[in-house]
């Protein structure tokens, strides 16, 4: 999508006349990115779905709060990942931390597979679930959005050198699975 096409959702959104038309161009655009996004995060399709909806909800409610600032794309997506961290708060509730779930979300992981799944693909899995959530959110982002550490940064307002670090540590951690369970 090119910038004159996100000026344009931008445009309808932000006129009362034409926000619905708006809104649903931007969720046939983004609607599957974003979802994807917050799957990655939270893991199960049904908890995805229903941040998914909070997102969309928020992006709806809140498109005169759009400044402009950043790209649509990057306030969206900070919309999604505070959606999916907001989410992860809540179920990690009586655990200690956020990053405390990530077992839990594995077990949903592996329950979810389909029998045919790639051995390596879930061990894959297995490993950003191993990650604290920072490190895994900015793995996700860089890896399978191919964000820029600068849009990673105004997305989860986070330093870029923090982010690279996070990225780093996150891609050794995961070699580092993938060779004690692959070799």
């Amino acid at each position: 999508m090119t910038l004159a096409d996100n000026d344009n959702i931008v445009r309808l959104l932000k006129s009362s006349d034409t926000r619905d038309q708006g809104f649903r161009l931007l969720l046939k655009e983004y609607g599957d990115t974003l979802y994807w996004h917050i799957r990655r995060i939270v893991v199960n399709h049904d908890d995805a779905e229903d941040v998914m909806q909070e997102t969309a909800i928020n992006i709806y409610r809140h498109i005169d709060k759009f400044n402009e600032a950043s790209t649509l794309v990057t306030w969206i997506y900070r919309i999604a990942t505070n959606e999916s961290i907001r989410w992860l708060n809540r179920r990690a509730g009586w655990f200690s931390s956020i990053d405390s779930v990530s077992p839990t979300l594995y077990q949903e992981l592996t329950t979810e597979a389909s029998p045919d799944s790639e051995k390596i693909e879930l061990l894959f899995q297995k490993a950003l679930l191993s990650l604290p959530t920072q490190q895994r959110i900015a793995f996700n982002m860089r890896y399978y959005n191919e964000l820029s550490y600068e849009e990673i940064a105004k997305i989860t307002g986070k330093n870029v050198n923090t982010l690279k670090t996070n990225y780093h540590f996150a891609v050794e951690k995961i070699k580092k699975v993938l060779k004690e369970n692959v070799l």
